[in-house]
């Protein structure tokens, strides 16, 4: 079985992408969003460690429009309260994507304590329905299903760390947050 990057779960993730809006974890995964389909409707988070998930959530709780986050596993762990937070709100348009490479992925892959603590557990502890995934076939099943189904999802995908080497986003904050508040509003 080989295992997943970062970069081949946002492919994955983004070939199902149709209006959803999807907000993105900083550095790296901002960046290699960026780089596999730019799009108004991304959020590209080029700050706030920890924040991807309460932002997501914020916004799921103020729109009608299905909304996607992508995290990082280090930066849950960072805000674990948002779990929390996420189970006792559960909007029905909230997916929450934690990439589990076991890795601070945007300031040199130091480890994170996800080889000892589960993330999917803690979310299902905090009444969401979490699944985690560690392979492309299980990924694409659950991103399919849980894009059909309206309810708050958590999905843990197991991967290894890496980053893909990407140009730095050429969108400057201002226009990246006035795009995507326009696609908001649509």
């Amino acid at each position: 079985m080989q295992k997943l990057r970062r970069i081949d779960i946002i492919k994955i993730l983004m070939e199902y992408v149709k209006d959803e809006l999807v907000i993105s974890n900083i550095g790296f995964p901002s960046k290699e969003l960026y780089h596999v389909k730019d799009r108004n409707e991304n959020f590209y988070m080029l700050g706030s460690m920890g924040l991807c998930s309460s932002i997501g959530l914020g916004l799921a709780l103020s729109t009608n429009k299905k909304v996607i986050s992508i995290d990082g596993d280090g930066s849950v762990l960072m805000n674990l309260g948002s779990l929390s937070t996420i189970g006792h709100t559960k909007p029905d348009n909230f997916i929450l994507l934690i990439v589990d490479n076991s890795a601070y992925g945007s300031t040199g892959n130091q480890p994170t304590h996800t080889n000892g603590t589960n993330l999917c557990k803690i979310a299902q502890a905090c009444g969401i329905d979490a699944v985690e995934v560690s392979d492309e076939k299980e990924l694409r099943e659950v991103i399919e299903k849980s894009l059909k189904e309206n309810k708050t999802k958590v999905i843990v995908a197991k991967a290894i760390p890496y980053n893909e080497k990407t140009e730095n986003i050429k969108i400057h904050p201002i226009v990246i947050k006035d795009r995507f508040m326009k696609a908001v509003r649509n």
